[in-house]
Protein backbone atom coordinates (compact mmCIF):
# COMPACT_ATOMS: atom_id res chain seq x y z
CA UNK A 1 0.00 0.00 0.00
CA UNK A 2 1.11 3.53 -0.68
CA UNK A 3 3.57 2.67 -3.49
CA UNK A 4 4.18 5.33 -6.13
CA UNK A 5 3.49 3.60 -9.44
CA UNK A 6 3.20 4.38 -13.13
CA UNK A 7 1.86 2.31 -15.98
CA UNK A 8 0.10 1.96 -19.32
CA UNK A 9 -2.88 -0.21 -18.48
CA UNK A 10 -6.55 0.31 -19.23
CA UNK A 11 -8.25 3.50 -20.35
CA UNK A 12 -9.46 6.09 -17.87
CA UNK A 13 -10.51 8.99 -20.14
CA UNK A 14 -8.62 11.36 -17.81
CA UNK A 15 -10.02 9.65 -14.74
CA UNK A 16 -8.29 10.46 -11.48
CA UNK A 17 -8.59 6.85 -10.26
CA UNK A 18 -8.19 3.55 -12.13
CA UNK A 19 -8.34 -0.10 -11.09
CA UNK A 20 -5.84 -2.38 -12.83
CA UNK A 21 -4.76 -6.01 -12.64
CA UNK A 22 -1.46 -6.95 -11.01
CA UNK A 23 -0.48 -8.48 -14.37
CA UNK A 24 -0.95 -5.21 -16.27
CA UNK A 25 1.91 -2.97 -17.37
CA UNK A 26 2.18 -1.18 -14.03
CA UNK A 27 5.25 -0.95 -11.82
CA UNK A 28 6.90 1.33 -9.28
CA UNK A 29 7.62 4.81 -10.57
CA UNK A 30 11.25 5.62 -11.41
CA UNK A 31 12.83 7.10 -8.31
CA UNK A 32 14.32 10.04 -10.22
CA UNK A 33 11.09 11.25 -11.86
CA UNK A 34 8.06 13.22 -10.76
CA UNK A 35 4.62 11.82 -11.58
CA UNK A 36 4.32 14.24 -14.50
CA UNK A 37 7.70 13.17 -15.90
CA UNK A 38 6.81 9.50 -15.46
CA UNK A 39 3.52 10.00 -17.32
CA UNK A 40 5.45 11.58 -20.21
CA UNK A 41 7.61 8.48 -20.61
CA UNK A 42 4.95 5.82 -20.95
CA UNK A 43 3.35 5.87 -24.39
CA UNK A 44 6.23 7.27 -26.39
CA UNK A 45 9.01 5.17 -24.88
CA UNK A 46 7.05 1.91 -24.77
CA UNK A 47 5.72 2.30 -28.31
CA UNK A 48 9.14 3.20 -29.71
CA UNK A 49 10.67 0.24 -27.89
CA UNK A 50 8.21 -2.22 -29.41
CA UNK A 51 8.56 -0.73 -32.89
CA UNK A 52 12.35 -0.57 -32.97
CA UNK A 53 13.24 -3.70 -31.01
CA UNK A 54 10.46 -6.09 -32.02
CA UNK A 55 9.14 -4.86 -35.39
CA UNK A 56 12.35 -3.26 -36.63
CA UNK A 57 14.70 -5.83 -35.08
CA UNK A 58 17.22 -3.06 -34.47
CA UNK A 59 20.87 -4.03 -34.09
CA UNK A 60 24.10 -2.27 -33.20
CA UNK A 61 25.46 -0.47 -36.23
CA UNK A 62 22.08 -0.10 -37.94
CA UNK A 63 21.36 3.14 -39.74
CA UNK A 64 17.89 4.36 -38.84
CA UNK A 65 15.81 7.40 -39.75
CA UNK A 66 13.13 8.77 -37.43
CA UNK A 67 10.52 10.94 -39.13
CA UNK A 68 8.90 13.24 -36.58
CA UNK A 69 11.96 13.12 -34.34
CA UNK A 70 10.77 15.96 -32.11
CA UNK A 71 7.35 14.45 -31.31
CA UNK A 72 5.97 12.22 -28.59
CA UNK A 73 7.26 8.98 -30.18
CA UNK A 74 10.18 10.40 -32.11
CA UNK A 75 11.99 11.83 -29.10
CA UNK A 76 12.13 8.37 -27.52
CA UNK A 77 12.91 6.63 -30.81
CA UNK A 78 16.02 8.79 -31.10
CA UNK A 79 17.12 7.98 -27.54
CA UNK A 80 16.40 4.25 -27.84
CA UNK A 81 18.10 4.10 -31.22
CA UNK A 82 21.27 5.42 -29.62
CA UNK A 83 20.91 2.98 -26.71
CA UNK A 84 20.89 0.08 -29.18
CA UNK A 85 24.01 1.42 -30.89
CA UNK A 86 22.40 2.65 -34.10
CA UNK A 87 23.37 5.66 -36.19
CA UNK A 88 20.29 7.88 -35.91
CA UNK A 89 19.07 10.45 -38.41
CA UNK A 90 16.18 12.61 -37.23
CA UNK A 91 13.73 14.51 -39.42
CA UNK A 92 12.00 17.57 -37.96
CA UNK A 93 11.39 21.28 -38.57
CA UNK A 94 14.18 23.86 -38.52
CA UNK A 95 13.26 25.17 -35.07
CA UNK A 96 13.85 21.73 -33.54
CA UNK A 97 17.05 20.69 -35.32
CA UNK A 98 19.51 21.61 -32.55
CA UNK A 99 17.16 20.26 -29.91
CA UNK A 100 16.94 16.84 -31.61
CA UNK A 101 20.73 16.80 -31.90
CA UNK A 102 20.93 17.39 -28.15
CA UNK A 103 18.96 14.17 -27.61
CA UNK A 104 21.70 12.21 -29.36
CA UNK A 105 20.78 12.21 -33.06
CA UNK A 106 23.89 11.83 -35.21
CA UNK A 107 22.33 13.78 -38.06
CA UNK A 108 19.19 15.91 -38.37
CA UNK A 109 17.32 16.87 -41.54
CA UNK A 110 15.09 19.94 -41.69
CA UNK A 111 12.14 18.68 -43.73
CA UNK A 112 11.20 22.22 -44.78
CA UNK A 113 14.40 22.56 -46.83
CA UNK A 114 15.47 18.96 -47.55
CA UNK A 115 13.79 15.70 -48.48
CA UNK A 116 15.66 12.63 -47.27
CA UNK A 117 14.28 10.61 -50.20
CA UNK A 118 16.24 12.86 -52.61
CA UNK A 119 19.51 11.87 -50.97
CA UNK A 120 21.67 8.82 -51.69
CA UNK A 121 21.83 7.63 -48.08
CA UNK A 122 19.95 4.40 -47.28
CA UNK A 123 18.66 3.05 -43.97
CA UNK A 124 18.03 -0.28 -42.27
CA UNK A 125 14.96 1.22 -40.57
CA UNK A 126 12.76 4.17 -41.49
CA UNK A 127 10.37 4.87 -38.61
CA UNK A 128 7.51 7.21 -39.53
CA UNK A 129 6.14 8.24 -36.16
CA UNK A 130 3.59 10.74 -37.51
CA UNK A 131 2.06 9.14 -40.61
CA UNK A 132 3.40 11.77 -43.00
CA UNK A 133 5.40 9.75 -45.52
CA UNK A 134 4.56 6.93 -47.92
CA UNK A 135 6.34 3.65 -48.47
CA UNK A 136 6.47 4.15 -52.24
CA UNK A 137 8.26 7.48 -51.81
CA UNK A 138 10.95 6.19 -49.48
CA UNK A 139 11.38 2.59 -50.71
CA UNK A 140 14.59 3.52 -52.50
CA UNK A 141 15.93 4.92 -49.22
CA UNK A 142 15.65 1.49 -47.59
CA UNK A 143 18.50 -0.96 -47.70
CA UNK A 144 17.87 -4.52 -48.86
CA UNK A 145 15.89 -6.25 -46.09
CA UNK A 146 15.15 -2.82 -44.64
CA UNK A 147 11.98 -2.10 -42.68
CA UNK A 148 9.56 0.80 -42.98
CA UNK A 149 7.81 1.15 -39.62
CA UNK A 150 4.42 2.90 -39.53
CA UNK A 151 3.10 4.18 -36.22
CA UNK A 152 -0.08 5.36 -37.95
CA UNK A 153 -1.81 2.61 -39.92
CA UNK A 154 -5.23 2.08 -41.48
CA UNK A 155 -6.64 -0.28 -44.10
CA UNK A 156 -4.36 0.94 -46.95
CA UNK A 157 -1.30 0.47 -44.74
CA UNK A 158 -2.36 -3.03 -43.68
CA UNK A 159 -2.79 -3.98 -47.34
CA UNK A 160 0.70 -2.61 -47.98
CA UNK A 161 2.05 -4.73 -45.13
CA UNK A 162 0.52 -7.84 -46.67
CA UNK A 163 1.86 -7.04 -50.13
CA UNK A 164 5.43 -6.37 -48.97
CA UNK A 165 5.38 -9.48 -46.78
CA UNK A 166 5.14 -11.69 -49.86
CA UNK A 167 6.47 -9.58 -52.73
CA UNK A 168 9.47 -7.63 -51.46
CA UNK A 169 12.57 -7.98 -49.31
CA UNK A 170 11.83 -4.48 -48.04
CA UNK A 171 9.00 -4.69 -45.51
CA UNK A 172 6.33 -2.21 -44.44
CA UNK A 173 5.31 -2.98 -40.86
CA UNK A 174 2.82 -1.40 -38.48
CA UNK A 175 0.11 -2.16 -35.99
CA UNK A 176 -0.82 -1.52 -32.39
CA UNK A 177 2.07 -1.79 -29.93
CA UNK A 178 1.22 -4.01 -26.97
CA UNK A 179 2.89 -3.13 -23.67
CA UNK A 180 4.07 -5.57 -21.01
CA UNK A 181 5.22 -5.25 -17.42
CA UNK A 182 8.64 -6.53 -18.50
CA UNK A 183 8.95 -3.75 -21.10
CA UNK A 184 7.86 -1.16 -18.56
CA UNK A 185 10.47 -2.33 -16.07
CA UNK A 186 13.08 -2.21 -18.83
CA UNK A 187 12.19 1.41 -19.65
CA UNK A 188 12.18 2.23 -15.93
CA UNK A 189 15.74 0.90 -15.64
CA UNK A 190 16.90 2.99 -18.61
CA UNK A 191 15.30 6.09 -17.09
CA UNK A 192 16.91 5.52 -13.70
CA UNK A 193 20.28 5.05 -15.40
CA UNK A 194 19.83 8.33 -17.25
CA UNK A 195 19.79 6.65 -20.68
CA UNK A 196 16.24 7.75 -21.47
CA UNK A 197 14.88 11.10 -20.39
CA UNK A 198 11.28 12.37 -20.37
CA UNK A 199 10.50 15.16 -22.79
CA UNK A 200 7.74 17.57 -21.75
CA UNK A 201 6.64 20.52 -23.83
CA UNK A 202 3.80 21.85 -21.65
CA UNK A 203 1.78 21.10 -18.53
CA UNK A 204 -1.99 21.60 -18.40
CA UNK A 205 -4.57 21.16 -15.68
CA UNK A 206 -7.71 19.07 -16.11
CA UNK A 207 -9.66 22.31 -16.37
CA UNK A 208 -7.57 23.30 -19.41
CA UNK A 209 -8.01 19.99 -21.26
CA UNK A 210 -9.56 21.66 -24.32
CA UNK A 211 -6.56 23.99 -24.71
CA UNK A 212 -4.20 21.02 -24.31
CA UNK A 213 -5.92 19.11 -27.11
CA UNK A 214 -5.96 22.14 -29.37
CA UNK A 215 -2.24 22.63 -28.91
CA UNK A 216 -1.47 18.95 -29.58
CA UNK A 217 -3.71 18.98 -32.68
CA UNK A 218 -1.60 21.77 -34.16
CA UNK A 219 1.12 19.16 -34.63
CA UNK A 220 4.04 21.27 -33.42
CA UNK A 221 4.63 20.05 -29.88
CA UNK A 222 8.07 18.97 -28.72
CA UNK A 223 7.82 15.68 -26.88
CA UNK A 224 4.73 15.41 -24.71
CA UNK A 225 1.95 17.47 -23.20
CA UNK A 226 0.99 16.24 -19.73
CA UNK A 227 -2.04 16.80 -17.55
CA UNK A 228 -1.39 17.68 -13.91
CA UNK A 229 -3.99 16.38 -11.43
CA UNK A 230 -4.04 18.42 -8.24
CA UNK A 231 -5.50 17.16 -4.98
Amino acid sequence: MGNEVFGAAGSGAYAEYLTVSEDDAVTQKPTNLTFEQAAAVLFGALSSLVYLRDLGQIKKGYQILVNGASGGLGTYAVQLGKYYGAEVTGVCSKSNVEWVKSMGADRVIDYTTENFTDQDKTYDIIFDTVGKIFYGDCKKSLKDNGRFLMAVAGIPQFLLMFWTSIMSNKKAIGGVAEFSKEDLNFIKELVERGLVQPIIDRHHSLENMVQAHRYVDEGHKKGNVVITVKN
